[in-house]
């Protein structure tokens, strides 16, 4: 059966994004940023909107030439749903169901979460063969989720574990802040973190029993620990950040991996996978790649354009329901918060 052409939005919070794939086979994906929010230190809902109207149509339209196909040639239109910011995913809801309208065509709607999951399932040709094997576990860590996920099929994850409280990236932004680092802090404390020493001071790390995570505990401890230093020395931070943020980053990748490695013991599934926006940090590649070594893990680590919001994702697993039919009504409204289907 010859695969068809899928465009794809995504606009979840402060990316714009459209993709096209035919099949599982990524064509183009074009991804705009928005900056404004640095100045704030965190995505201002409002602002993340007004830019979404202003970048989707350029977008759309540089992803369907990048392509090298016309509109006319597309099968469907898929849209990230939810969860996200509300004002962010109506513009891309709103923009894919009156194109899909002009043209004919089915609606699909996609789960953001599972599609940060299936990001690994995206085909750079035809012959890739890089995908997990069902069932695996994911770890899915981005700035507002922290999931250990049991993957059946695209269309069945179980949540086993997740953040009580506060994301892991969540927790690396914050911490930034209070160091005067800037946003988004993932990045900087990413860079900061391969200079410094991971050793250099500790952290309290949460007791949580079974599956489920928790970061406020660390944000206080980190907060409270940073006041007591800057107060007998106000040039600490300075001084010293390379190996805060080495000693942050190996606090949290050690609570996200110690939990994770309980799930492998308790499903005995050795196929692990990472997603989402935390899953660019090197730390936790790196601890990914230990644990293969250690424990006898076959992991999966997406390519860095795949581990922030992206069309692409939305498109992959667009591909799994256009293929079973599974198209989305017209009137399908956006929902800010949900886990899995």
């Amino acid at each position: 059966m010859e695969e068809k052409y899928i465009l794809a939005i995504e606009s979840s919070c402060d990316d714009t994004s459209a993709a096209v794939l035919k099949g599982r086979v990524l064509l183009s994906n074009v991804t705009a940023s928005q900056d404004v929010h640095k100045a704030y230190g965190g995505v201002v809902p409002e602002l993340a909107s007004r830019a979404h109207q202003q970048n989707v149509v350029p977008v759309v339209d540089q992803a369907i030439k990048r392509a090298g196909i016309t509109k006319e040639q597309l099968a469907a239109v898929a849209f990230t749903r939810g969860p996200g910011l509300m004002g962010s995913l109506l513009v891309g809801v709103s923009f894919a169901k009156g194109f899909a309208r002009s043209l004919g065509i089915p609606l699909i709607d996609v789960n953001h979460l599972q599609g940060h999951v299936m990001a690994h399932f995206i085909k750079d040709n035809d012959s890739d063969r890089h995908e997990p094997p069902l069932p695996f576990l994911c770890l899915l860590v981005s700035g507002g989720n922290s999931q250990i996920v049991k993957v059946n099929a695209y269309n069945d994850m179980e949540v086993l574990g997740q953040t009580i409280d506060d994301a892991a990236g969540e927790a690396i932004d914050k911490c930034s802040k209070v160091m005067g680092l800037g946003y988004p802090g993932g990045p900087i404390i990413d860079r900061l973190a391969r200079q410094g020493n991971p050793k250099a001071y500790r952290f309290s790390e949460p007791h949580i029993p079974g599956l489920d995570y928790s970061f406020s505990g660390l944000k206080t401890s980190f907060l409270y620990s940073m006041q007591k230093w800057v107060k007998e020395d106000p040039d600490f931070i300075a001084r010293h950040k390379e190996d805060i943020a080495a000693s942050l980053e190996w606090t949290i990748v050690d609570i996200l991996m110690k939990k994770l490695k309980m799930a492998v013991k308790q499903t005995g599934i050795k196929h692990v996978a990472v997603a989402g926006g935390v899953s660019a940090n090197n730390g936790l590649r790196n601890a990914f790649h230990d644990y293969a070594r250690r424990f006898g893990w076959t992991v999966y680590i997406p390519k860095f354009s795949y581990t922030t919001d992206n069309a692409a994702m939305i498109g992959c697993v667009a591909s799994f329901k256009l293929h079973d039919g599974d198209f989305c009504p017209i009137d399908a409204p956006a929902f800010s918060k949900v886990s899995f289907n």
